[in-house]
């Protein structure tokens, strides 16, 4: 059952909040920013309102799990370090003197109540179990907007897209391969501080049976454990609780031991990942407004038309969209021209030029290669220069490997027994002179350089924020982690601006 409002703070020592923590502390200013009864509005649903014992206020919750992607934490450290920094509780609405809440609820919390509010706000609308509506994400980022627009930061009208990988928390390993990965960071740890540890830990699995490499890491945390002198180090007890939560979570990996939703997408030619893609939206302010999370084998170009959609709708302005050439498909330069903004994304003579087709091979721009529907990349490409007399525009053919054309489920209508597996396409350059003109203006050259802001969001969710690997499995699991992924960089970013802000007028008035 929830409470039907958080408890006031009666502590004699709540006085040490307003002398320990300055009025410029990150935390702090979050407080003030944002009024969070928008989370008890989302999620009152999942919860009895007239039936068991009062839980933990969903606001109080929803900030831990804040807390823990600010700093980048495991479940098990982000309440170790709630119990003793007083800027967390503080931020939590709690008193110094009491106690937090077990590791264990922030699992449950992700699972009973907001897996289930997405479950359940959006079964009516999805198309798909990868493509459905993703209320969570649009909320939080939605939330975040509108707060840098009451505050006026939402001046420009010029959007900025992109996708980025998220690879898969299991990757391409099984259950086994990926606790013993963990364990071995662990032991290397312990190693740097004890190296007599090595005759200590338990033998090595030779085995790939997942139930035996799951004991031997029961055995390892258990030896490490027993050294007091190991306990308090920070460095080691980060990779024993990582381990400790890739353990818990490989329960029933022996069932369904790799991520059931990641799929496999391409960076380059030769750089494939397994997992998941952000399609995301950034204002030149680079407050990300719009992100759509799908499957790694998707393609960047397609999804233009939601992200504008959804910068729409959270009340920002929309006349000029910056992107890569995934972006510059027909359709894309066919929905610039009616929705009214100028598209800044140079022509691919692949992507743009080529004769729509609806056979499900699509253009991956990051290798430079088609991709069949069943997610092969070609392996080669070809230019036919043909004979006036045939056509005067260039073909592209590109080479598929026969052999897994053989063994693939979509071989029926595809492949016909061939020596080879080719797919061909025109280059139609004569379609869009006018794209080609405005992209060799010096006005075209001077918005495409505003393009590296996204990137330089996403470097910041990954390097800080351990955006670049997943940290659970499925979509659903994907989908949290990027909206409060997302809500916290945006949040952090309204707070420089709001600094900046400030200062500039302290300036003027001097």
């Amino acid at each position: 059952m929830i409470e039907q409002q958080t408890s006031l703070m009666l502590s004699p020592y709540a006085e040490l909040y307003d002398q320990l923590i300055p009025e410029d502390h990150f935390l702090r200013q979050i407080n003030e920013l944002v009024d969070f009864h928008f989370v008890t509005d989302m999620l009152l649903d999942t919860y009895c309102m007239n039936n068991g014992r009062n839980g933990v206020h969903p606001i109080r919750m929803f900030k831990y799990l804040m807390l823990k992607q600010f700093y980048s934490l495991s479940d098990e450290d982000v309440i170790q370090r709630a119990k003793t920094d007083l800027a967390f509780k503080f931020f939590l609405d709690i008193a110094p003197e009491d106690d937090v809440i077990d590791a264990s609820s922030l699992s449950k919390f992700r699972k009973l109540r907001i897996t289930e509010y997405m479950k359940k706000t959006g079964e009516e609308e999805k198309e798909s179990e990868t493509e459905r509506v993703q209320y969570f994400l649009d909320q939080l980022i939605q939330k975040t907007v509108e707060i840098a627009v009451a505050h006026g930061l939402m001046e420009g009208t010029t959007l900025i897209v992109d996708s980025s990988h998220t690879t898969s928390r299991f990757r391409a390993q099984s259950a086994d391969q990926y606790i013993k990965e963990k364990a071995k960071l662990v032991r290397k740890t312990v190693y740097q501080y004890d190296e007599s540890m090595k005759e200590k830990f338990p033998q090595k699995p030779t085995g790939h049976d997942v139930n035996e490499t799951r004991a031997y890491g029961e055995q390892l945390l258990e030896t490490i454990e027993r050294e007091e002198k190991l306990q308090h180090l920070p460095a080691v007890k980060e990779k024993v609780n990582f381990l400790r939560e890739v353990l818990s979570d490989c329960e029933d990996a022996d069932i369904r031991s790799n991520d059931p939703d990641a799929r496999v997408g391409y960076k380059s030619q030769d750089h494939a990942f397994l997992g998941y893609k952000n399609h995301t939206s950034s204002a030149i302010n680079r407050i990300i407004t719009a992100a759509i999370l799908t499957t790694g084998e998707k393609s960047d170009g397609r999804y233009l038309g939601g992200l504008v959609e959804k910068t729409k709708k959270a009340g920002v302005d929309v006349q000029k969209v910056i992107g890569d050439m995934a972006y510059s498909g027909t359709d894309n330069l066919k929905l610039a021209k009616k929705e009214g903004f100028q598209l800044i994304s140079k022509l691919h003579p692949i992507i743009t030029n080529t004769k729509k087709r609806n056979d499900g091979f699509i253009f991956n721009k990051d290798a430079d290669m088609f991709q069949c529907p069943a997610g092969q990349l070609a392996y080669k490409k070809r230019k036919h220069h043909r004979s006036d007399r045939d056509n005067r525009n260039t073909q592209l053919s590109y080479y598929f490997d026969v052999e897994k054309c053989k063994k693939c489920p979509l071989r029926e209508g595809c492949y016909k027994g061939t020596k080879s597996k080719t797919y061909s396409v025109t280059i139609k350059s004569t379609e869009h002179a006018e794209q080609e003109k405005f992209q060799e203006t010096e006005l075209f050259k001077t918005l495409a350089k505003d393009r590296y802001i996204i990137e330089a969001k996403y470097g910041e969710m990954k390097n800080r924020h351990g955006f670049g690997q997943a940290t659970n499995s499925g979509l659903l699991g994907m989908e949290i982690q990027s909206a409060m992924t997302i809500f916290v960089v945006n949040l952090k970013r309204i707070i420089t601006l709001l600094g900046e802000k400030k200062a500039k007028k302290e300036e003027i008035s001097i």
